[in-house]
């Protein structure tokens, strides 16, 4: 499924202020990063939202000065192309660690491409990567590369890259910028929701012996524990619809992500709108 790409770059208190990125990516075919990414703050300025289309780049956050504003955007430019970078970066007075901005763009490889749905974040000096590649020999080459690129031993790098399940490229193909929707507030399945789900029942068929993870995702508008159970209780209901037609319930497992893992700008009712949704795993 093909949505935007989000850089979130942001400030975060401590015994001393230091940036953090959080890099998303979700492109069809291709690779994301999606991590447990600081949230966004509130008071950190930003440039004006642009609406997200299905591929494009969203950068967006707070960096310590313009010099790192430029080098980031620069970079992202030459992996991505610069008609698929949105600019969304503000620059604060932060104070960063020693040479963070170089160490930010060293880590910005075309290895990156190869993770689906997933998300790198430097806090500090802590760099974690999550998310979804093809098979076990890319999941080392992009652990590897990230090692190499940091190359400095005040660095420490979290793995939680995962091997996707066989079969992931047609479910996604199958929800490809269609939206499985569901009464407002609640956890409804409208009858367009239900049409998508009786659409993909057959593809999830194609694949025996397979497993699926059913998450649900929303905005980040309203209490997160609100959102979280919201957020539940969708993916339930889809479990539910999808049991009702003759899918095997051993086949399939839920999980609620509320408003941690968004795809587009929660400042735009259309990025709002791309943050609801359900996604769908395949589990080797």
């Amino acid at each position: 499924m093909s949505t935007p790409m989000h850089v979130r770059l942001l400030p975060r208190q401590g015994p001393h202020l230091w940036a953090a990125l959080a890099l998303g990516l979700t492109l069809s075919g291709l690779a994301a990063a999606q991590t447990s990414a600081p949230a966004p703050s509130n008071n950190a300025p930003a440039r004006p939202n642009t609406t997200a289309q299905p591929g494009m780049v969203v950068v967006a956050g707070t960096v310590p000065d313009e010099a790192s504003r430029q080098h980031i955007l620069v970079r992202l430019r030459e992996l991505y192309g610069v008609d698929r970078v949105v600019d969304q970066l503000g620059v604060a007075p932060l104070a960063a660690p020693p040479a963070w901005s170089e160490h930010v763009q060293r880590i910005l490889t075309p290895e990156l491409k190869r993770v689906n749905r997933g998300q790198i974040a430097i806090q500090g000096n802590i760099v974690q990567i999550k998310g979804e590649v093809a098979d076990e020999g890319q999941r080392q080459l992009v652990v590897n590369t990230l090692s190499t690129q940091l190359n400095n031993p005040t660095y420490a790098l979290r793995n939680n890259l995962r091997v996707a399940g066989p079969g992931q490229d047609k479910v996604d193909a199958a929800l490809a910028n269609r939206v499985i929707e569901f009464e407002a507030g609640r956890a409804v399945l409208t009858a367009t929701g239900q049409a998508v789900l009786d659409q993909l029942l057959p593809v999830l068929a194609q694949l025996p012996g397979r497993k699926f993870e059913i998450l649900g995702h929303t905005d980040a508008i309203g209490a997160r524990a609100t959102n979280v159970s919201l957020s539940l209780a969708r993916a339930d209901a889809v479990k539910d619809y999808l049991v009702g037609k003759g899918l095997a319930e051993g086949l399939l497992n839920t999980s609620g992500v509320g408003p941690d893992r968004p795809v587009a700008s929660n400042d735009t009712p259309e990025g709002r709108a791309r943050n609801r949704r359900i996604e769908f795993r395949v589990v080797q």
